[in-house]
């Protein structure tokens, strides 16, 4: 006794379309998703601001004040590039004193100067976690797909 089922390749075609059409649009959220964290960051780096040699007006716990934006204008998004689950990516500064201003520490001379944690990208990320901002971004692009 055989059994004869019609529309096998045509469902493993759909099925392969529909791979192809949510894993684009995973990398295309991954992409604004980087866009939104980075430009979540130019805002947390915007709150303060003073002149060149005064003392920072953003108290500790808070983002560093910005004198000239380099610390802002630093941030340098890498990817969306594949991973095993998917798609990945990096939003960053690459300033060179960019993780002492996140962290706090010793700077200076001798590491005479003790500089209080002003994170900025730790509560970035939090920010759009916890708003919903980042998972809206994702599940928008999966309905779209679908």
């Amino acid at each position: 006794m055989a059994i004869n089922v019609d529309g096998v390749d045509e469902f493993a075609d759909a099925i392969d379309r529909l791979t192809v059409r949510t894993r684009t649009a995973t990398r295309s959220a991954a992409k604004q998703a980087m866009r939104l964290v980075e430009r979540r960051a130019w805002a947390n780096l915007s709150r303060y601001s003073h002149p060149p040699n005064t003392p920072t007006p953003s108290p500790p716990g808070q983002p560093p004040a910005r004198i000239t934006g380099h610390l802002r204008g630093s941030m340098s998004p890498t990817g969306p590039y594949p991973t095993a689950g998917g798609f990945g990516g990096k939003v960053g500064p690459t300033a060179v004193y960019s993780r002492i201003q996140e962290l706090g520490g010793q700077a200076g001379r001798n590491h005479s100067v003790t500089l209080p944690p002003r994170p900025y990208m730790r509560p970035t990320r939090a920010s759009v976690i916890a708003d919903g901002s980042l998972r809206r971004t994702f599940v928008g692009a999966w309905r779209r797909a679908l």
